[in-house]
């Protein structure tokens, strides 16, 4: 069953408020093995939404709409398609006595427009609203489905969890499930990932793999499909074995996790500590850190040493290391790592030393950055990074590239 989802109203083509409907559906629908292939928004006029369907019954099994249930005059969506499939809008019954219960409950006077969101189309199967007034529905005609469910996500995700699934699954046979694991790496380029799983890419089909590149990062998802969940697993367990034999050393972690949460886990796995001196990242690095709970176990603190009076004062570089070499350079990254380490008593201390941008810095151009990272009775390591992106963006892929390389450390 392939399907599209058409979303109604005017303020989201405005930006006033963002689609979350589409993203939700979409993942329930995947889960039970129905393909979404467009997604649809229309305005609330009768004309182009009845153009939007007719192009969606070219492509699709299965249309879904949301919003457009409402009392008001602009809430077209039932009529709009009870005239398109020639059909006629009745009352429920069920309802319209839930309508005027709400009424009752709150004290308020029920309008005369109220009544219309008790309309349905004729012969469709109700979907209870549990959250709001108007019901939902799902209409058969031939071989193709109608669901309407309403607009507002607290009554829409509720309503299509609970009964919409369930009524779309009547409707097919064998219910095929789909199953997506994400592989996230870094230190690699999306291009240069692609070209080295170019072969695997090439004769995918089950599973398919979709690179996708975001912050400085890139994703790999793996989607199988198989009436077995255990199986579909295996078909990606395959794949992403073939996948980390080319490009396993830039792999970190799976679905929504972060560098940063790999981090603190392998520390509070390797029971080590960990203190940090920034001076471009101006804090980002403890901030990201301290937004993770349970993270104090292993975060000693930090000190931000923006200015070259606070890298001496307060994190003790020898002020003609600064002289001589500059403050951003390999050797005040090593005095900052090492110095931060003592002083807090870490097992390891990171430093992060650069040129945010946009201009210059000791002559040494934007994205220019060095981290060290000292760690007790072993020799400290130091990173040259040559960045190329805004001043916040080197910032935040500065610390990225401090995750990275603890993980590459610790591991």
């Amino acid at each position: 069953m392939n399907a599209e989802i058409i979303a109604v109203g005017s303020e989201l083509l405005l930006g006033q408020i963002v689609n979350t409907n589409a993203k939700f559906i979409s993942k329930g629908l995947a889960e039970i093995g129905v393909n979404v292939f467009h997604h649809t928004v229309v305005g609330d006029n009768p004309e182009r939404l009845k153009k939007s369907i007719e192009i969606a019954e070219q492509r699709a099994d299965l249309i879904i709409f949301t919003g457009g249930l409402g009392p008001t005059k602009d809430d077209l969506t039932k009529e709009t398609i009870a005239k398109h499939l020639n059909t006629k809008l009745v009352q429920d019954d069920e309802a319209m006595d839930s309508i005027e219960a709400y009424f009752q409950r709150t004290k308020r006077v029920m309008t005369e427009n109220n009544k219309k969101q008790a309309l349905i189309l004729e012969g469709a199967k109700v979907l209870p609203n549990d959250y709001g007034m108007a019901p939902g529905m799902l209409l058969q005609q031939e071989e193709q489905y109608y669901m309407l469910l309403p607009g507002p996500p607290h009554e829409m995700e509720p309503m299509f969890t609970h009964y919409g699934i369930l009524a779309i699954q009547e409707k097919m046979g064998t219910i095929e499930k789909i199953e997506s694991r994400v592989l996230r790496f870094f230190g690699i380029g999306e291009a240069e990932l692609e070209t080295r799983v170019e072969s695997i890419l090439e004769r995918q089909s089950n599973p398919t793999i979709a690179p996708l590149a975001a912050n400085g990062e890139v994703t790999l998802r793996i989607t199988a499909k198989h009436t077995s969940i255990e199986e579909a697993k295996k078909l990606i367990d395959k794949t992403e074995q073939e996948i980390l034999h080319l490009v396993g050393d830039y792999f970190y972690g799976y679905d929504e996790t972060t560098i940063m949460a790999e981090v603190i886990k392998q520390l509070e796995k390797e029971k080590l500590t960990i203190a940090c001196a920034e001076s471009l990242t101006a804090g980002l690095f403890q901030s990201e850190m301290a937004s993770h709970s349970g993270v104090s176990s292993i975060f000693k603190g930090g000190i931000v040493c923006y200015s070259n009076e606070a890298k001496v004062k307060l994190v003790q570089v020898q002020e003609n290391t600064i002289e001589q070499y500059g403050a951003v350079s390999r050797e005040t990254a090593i005095e900052l790592a090492e110095n931060i380490l003592q002083l807090l008593d870490s097992d390891i201390g990171i430093s992060f030393t650069g040129v945010a941008g946009p201009d210059k810095l000791e002559n040494k151009p934007a994205g220019t950055v060095w981290i060290g990272i000292a760690r007790k009775n072993k020799p400290t390591k130091t990173y040259l990074l040559d960045l190329a992106s805004s001043r916040n963006g080197n910032r935040v892929r500065t610390v990225k590239y401090g995750c990275y390389y603890l993980l590459k450390e610790l591991v």
